[in-house]
């Protein structure tokens, strides 16, 4: 079986994050995996994203220059280069930097249905704060977080309109909303692959964690909900734990 190609958002500000959610996601495993970074900063050396973004002095807020609109992470519009990157060909994963897996992505992988061009947990969500994470302004748009946790078909006809001179240049509002399909080629997830702490109920079983206002790598949420889960993975990455299921 060739390894199942999983691509991780990369934010320098949370370097730890990233080092989990990929450790994590390794060690519960029972199919290889081909596990890469997605750094916008290897994407613009590469000539494959030019999207200009700049960052307030004073709040260290970042802005697209091509809508205006703040964003909050690295990878808020590189996420949708995976099928070009995988030359529009097979399935693969992307997920935010800021998850911790509970599941084994084998499980996740069994659900591609190859009529769907994308497969997404289809959250009805409105944020009710004005920021997350550090600082970062927090946006309320259409199919919110449905963009965090991507099982893409690659090979869909439909995501051969995802070039990268698209998502350079539509504004951040089209390309989460997955305005390129059609409704009926996206596929539904359970809500377990895609838990939003602090925002999906507790009567659903988390599979991938996702810490969307923030998590234990920031100071100021040592003490968010669900942290200890997080810091008991980054321990015994650390080695400073016993291995626990």
């Amino acid at each position: 079986m060739d390894p199942f190609p999983y691509w991780i958002g990369y934010d320098a500000r949370e370097k730890d994050a990233y080092d989990v959610c990929s450790f994590s996601c390794r060690r519960k495993s029972s199919v290889p995996l081909y596990v890469r970074a997605l750094k916008a900063g290897e994407m613009r050396h590469a000539g494959i994203f030019s999207r200009e973004w700049r960052v307030d002095g004073k709040t260290g807020r970042m802005h697209d220059v091509l809508d205006g609109k703040p964003f909050s992470t690295e990878f808020a519009f590189t996420r949708f280069l995976v099928p070009y990157l995988q030359g529009y060909k097979g399935w693969a994963l992307f997920t935010d930097c800021d998850v911790l897996w509970l599941a084994d992505i084998a499980d996740l992988v069994s659900l591609r249905d190859d009529k769907y061009a994308a497969m997404v947990v289809k959250h009805d969500y409105n944020p009710v704060r004005a920021v997350k994470m550090d600082n970062q302004a927090q946006q309320a748009y259409p199919r919110k977080n449905w963009s965090s946790v991507i099982l893409w078909n690659c090979g869909h006809p439909s995501n051969k309109a995802l070039t990268p001179q698209v998502v350079n240049t539509q504004p951040g509002r089209f390309l989460h909303a997955f305005s390129w399909l059609n409704n009926d080629e996206i596929g539904e997830l359970p809500e377990g692959w895609n838990y939003l702490v602090g925002h999906s109920s507790r009567k659903v079983k988390p599979q991938i964690m996702h810490f969307t206002d923030g998590g234990p790598w920031f100071d100021h949420m040592r003490n968010s909900p669900f942290a200890g889960w997080w810091t008991m993975e980054f321990d015994y990455m650390m080695g400073k734990e016993a291995k626990f299921q």
